[in-house]
């Protein structure tokens, strides 16, 4: 009974486009004019319970086409994303308040007067207003009304009989799955964002001797939420704390152990103890917190006035040194040290002696693991990438963009990685006291 755009109804995961898939496979075949309102209080995740006794409903416009040529421009008049308030005794009222599609041979009064002085009395809202048979059919989603489908027929078309009603309402129950499911997923990528938005500002920072630029690449096409984590945090006497992390596995529960890891990271460091205790400590709280357990780190403390750099990993890839001879190679570690919440009770230092302006880069694992070779190798082949990489472009210049551009170099080069996990990158740039 409706158009093929039916057969699309739930292919994108977004409320709009969803919207607009209903009203095309409405419109012009079915009906003359449709659209597709949803609750605003169901839309932005608050109780969308309709009462029975509520003054008003508020519902927003998500998807309008009106006319033969099933026109979606209203040039502002009928905007899509405008909310409107509809009394209770209105037909939209009562389809969501009782369940029931609403059935009329015209256009109620709010709706007509709300048209009318919209239009200012233009020829073409009479045109809509003109119409023979009007039908408002709910959209429900596990017995709670989400929103609402509206057709409408003009003058020559026959009225809506009951196998019309009985196809709409089939519809709308598939698309009321498809908006609840596209709702879903916008939550998600706005939890996925503030997540992002969390980690440090911007794609560079500047501290007295340390100089940094770092990015992330999620994996997948629109994967925006992750258990990869990094920082940058600046300590009293010219030191700076640097950590790239993993927590285990993808979605907001990798998200959230991230989160923790990171707050626990910020807190430790504070309180101003040894890089070894720090990690011990992060062990300890990660084993006593669900979710967190099997996570990775490498940590490094700055200490531009002593010329050295402390380490310590917890499972995770060594970070890479580039010094001044304009080679870059992995860093041995002192223990390979266990990830975190498998209770390893104590973490080795490894304590760098850098007399002269270096990089340090700290990545996590979806730079480096592949199916296809060894982790060894592909460590290797990105420490032969960023040499190739600086020398285009150099990081001890005054450029002040020099950094940021390595690192994206870096982030989108080729690599035996199969691009199934998230890819991040810090780069630092330590410059010691004096140099």
């Amino acid at each position: 009974m409706f158009s093929p755009a039916a057969d699309v109804i739930g292919s994108e995961l977004d409320l709009r486009m969803t919207g607009s898939h209903v009203v095309h496979a409405l419109t012009p075949g079915f009906c003359d004019a449709a659209s597709v309102y949803l609750l605003e209080r169901w839309r932005v995740e608050e109780n969308a319970h309709v009462s029975l006794d509520a003054p008003r409903i508020e519902a927003r416009r998500m998807a309008l086409r009106v006319g033969p040529g099933a026109r979606e421009d209203w040039e502002g008049m009928l905007p899509v994303g405008e909310v409107i308030a509809f009394p209770r005794d209105t037909p939209y009222a009562r389809a969501l308040a009782d369940g029931h599609t609403q059935a009329l041979d015209a256009v109620d009064p709010h709706t007509s007067e709300r048209l009318l002085a919209s239009g200012d009395g233009e020829a073409r809202v009479c045109d809509l207003l003109s119409v023979e048979a009007f039908l408002v059919v709910p959209l429900r989603l596990r017995d709670l009304a989400i929103g609402f489908v509206t057709c409408t027929r003009g003058p020559g078309r026959a009225p809506f009989g009951p196998a019309d009603v009985a196809a709409v309402e089939a519809l709308a129950a598939r698309a009321a799955v498809a908006l609840d499911n596209a709702r879903r997923y916008e939550r998600e990528r706005r939890t996925s964002l503030a997540i992002r938005n969390s980690l440090p500002p911007g794609t560079a920072q500047e501290f007295g001797g340390c100089r940094t630029a770092h990015g992330c690449l999620p994996a997948g096409q629109g994967n925006l939420v992750g258990g990869d984590w990094f920082d940058v945090l600046k300590r009293p006497g010219d030191r700076v704390s640097l950590i790239v992390g993993d927590a285990m596995g993808h979605g907001p529960e990798s998200a959230v152990a991230m989160i923790q890891l990171r707050t626990a990271v910020r807190t430790l460091a504070a309180l101003d103890i040894p890089a070894a205790d720090l990690i011990g400590r992060l062990d300890t709280l990660a084993g006593d917190s669900p979710g967190v357990s099997f996570a990775t780190c490498i940590y490094a403390e700055w200490d531009a006035r002593r010329r050295t750099c402390t380490l310590v990993g917890a499972g995770h890839p060594p970070p890479l040194l580039r010094g001044p001879d304009g080679h870059t190679a992995p860093v041995r570690l002192t223990g390979a040290g266990l990830p975190l919440g498998l209770g390893a009770g104590s973490y080795e230092e490894t304590v760098l002696s850098v007399p002269d302006p270096a990089l340090l880069v700290l990545y996590s694992d979806g730079l480096v693991e592949s199916r296809d070779a060894d982790i060894d190798q592909e460590i290797t082949r990105l420490a032969r990438t960023v040499d190739a990489a600086a020398a285009v472009e150099p990081v001890d210049g005054d450029g002040q963009d020099a950094l940021p551009s390595l690192c994206r170099r870096l982030l989108h080069a080729p690599s035996g990685a199969a691009g199934a996990d998230d890819r991040t990158l810090l780069l630092a740039e330590l410059t010691p006291a004096g140099c």
